[in-house]
């Protein structure tokens, strides 16, 4: 089947000629060539259909100069042309990545890690800090798909890297740490997880802020480490620290977006994509969950969830989600006593209602 209709579909593949060939996912004997770029081999059609859906698609006619060896690229200024190309497949390749994973596609992101890893070593060298990225988006696909052992390995690289880098930021460390210990909680090693987490949020902070929602997302992480230990108090205030957090963050974006439209009652602009929309909704329906089972009771708590939750999906454009969480909160709003949470959420309530008008 051909690609010129621009979907993901196989491409026509023809035995590679010429010297022994390496296939672009596995490095084993290929037997296939790309006849597009004809600078790309694949040991099956499994193979590359896999990596033309991953990256390929988007990078194979950028491979030809880079694959095809000429007079010109052999000299200085040659070499020094392919190393930008290369760059700018790093770069390309890092996004399709960080969207896949987003998105869940862990196996589709597979290739496009691995090209922006291998891309990685070629331009920095084997050792060099600059691969912590791709080995990280790497862990993260392999993450998600359950090959821990695959994970250690990653991190252990990325970790010496980091060690032998001390100018490295804190951005790039606290995403280390925190996947690190999401490791760690997956293999029982809650003390370690708990250690990275810590480390997480020290680093988050530095880079973004204490009270960053990057930041809280670690104190959301070490709470669930906390209640697998059956620690309950430290995840009470763990997670009333998340849930402040967002409480402010959401209501200054919708304070923001209700202020820049003309008709209060216009669907606004959406603050996340899906993939963020579903990842912050599945942290705070779990505090939610949380405060509403605790033999505690927490009004507060669960008004602030359930706040934070109708503002998410009200901006998210889904109404009948958020009439749904603002009554909740404004319940448990008004079980606490001089609060002056009931306002906000009765005026959330009436925007919602007038989108269904």
């Amino acid at each position: 089947m051909d690609a010129e209709d621009g979907c993901s579909k196989i491409i026509p593949l023809a035995l590679p000629k010429g010297v022994k060939k390496l296939c672009e996912l596995c490095q084993k004997e290929a037997h296939l060539q790309c006849t597009k770029c004809r600078v790309t081999f694949y040991c099956d059609a499994e193979h590359q259909q896999a990596d033309w859906v991953g990256i390929h698609e988007r990078i194979c006619q950028l491979l030809v100069p880079i694959r095809t060896p000429t007079i010109f690229s052999l000299q200085q200024a040659g070499r020094i042309e392919t190393r930008i190309k290369k760059v700018e497949l790093i770069e390309i390749c890092r996004l399709v990545t960080q969207g896949k994973l987003s998105e869940g596609k862990y196996q589709e992101a597979l290739p496009a890690a691995q090209f922006c890893l291998r891309c990685s070593i070629d331009v920095h060298g084997p050792s060099a800090v600059q691969l912590v990225p791709a080995f990280l988006q790497l862990a993260e696909a392999n993450m998600g798909l359950g090959n821990l052992a695959v994970v250690m390995e990653l991190l252990s690289q990325a970790e010496w890297a980091v060690l032998k880098s001390p100018e490295c930021g804190p951005a790039v460390r606290h995403q280390l740490h925190r996947i690190l210990g999401r490791l760690h909680t997956a293999t029982g090693n809650l003390e370690a997880a708990l250690l990275h987490f810590s480390n997480d949020i020290y680093f988050a902070s530095e880079a973004y802020g204490l009270h960053s929602t990057v930041t809280c997302g670690g104190y959301f992480l070490m709470a669930n480490v906390f209640a697998k230990q059956g620690r309950m108090p430290i995840v009470r205030s763990l997670y009333s620290q998340v849930v402040h957090t967002w409480h402010y963050h959401l209501t200054e974006h919708l304070r923001t977006q209700v202020q820049n439209v003309e008709n209060p009652v216009t669907v606004l602009e959406p603050c996340y994509d899906n993939s963020q929309q579903a990842e912050v909704d599945k942290m705070l329906r779990t505090i939610l969950e949380f405060a509403q089972s605790d033999s505690r009771k927490d009004s507060t708590q669960i008004a602030l969830a359930a706040h934070c939750l109708a503002m998410l999906w009200f901006l998210g454009g889904d109404s009948l989600k958020a009439l749904g969480f603002g009554s909740t909160a404004l319940q448990a709003s008004q079980l606490i006593p001089n609060h002056d949470l009931t306002e906000p959420i009765q005026g959330l309530l009436q925007l919602v209602n007038g989108l269904q008008i």
